[in-house]
């Protein structure tokens, strides 16, 4: 009972809602990540190298073979063009999601100074008139 009594306040609290949230933006980005991948770095790249698909490069351990009733055995081979292809991916998907990252930590911290410099206005203008009175006193 306990355990459900601690899963409603953490459903109450709204941690399970944000995660929720944060999991279905993060699947929503993953797509749009992906698509600036597939659509608009790969392309130049695969322009600029000739060819950047790696995944047909194999070792072939085993060729295929036809028996002699008739069937076919596949092929025995290490797909290590495969494993570069996806590493190469992973790759530019992870520089890319830091640069989105990078792009917006910019934006947000850009906002906070422009709401700090706002919120420190008046305190300046504040001092300001504390001098001039004191001027004013003096004189």
């Amino acid at each position: 009972m306990k355990v459900l009594k601690e899963f409603k306040e953490f459903a109450v609290k709204g941690n399970m809602f944000d995660m929720a949230v944060g999991i279905i933006i993060g699947t929503a980005f993953s797509k749009v990540v992906t698509s600036l991948v597939n659509n608009i770095i790969m392309p130049p790249l695969i322009y600029i190298t000739g060819k950047m698909n790696f995944s047909s490069y194999q070792i072939i351990l085993q060729p295929k073979k036809v028996l002699e009733n008739g069937e076919v055995t596949e092929a025995v081979a290490i797909e290590y063009g495969s494993f570069l292809q996806i590493i190469l991916d992973f790759i530019i998907v992870g520089f890319t999601i830091f640069l989105v990252i990078r792009f917006f930590n910019r934006l947000r911290t850009k906002a906070e100074d422009v709401k700090n410099t706002k919120e420190s206005t008046p305190k300046n203008i504040e001092l300001l008139a504390e001098i001039r009175d004191l001027l004013k006193q003096q004189a």
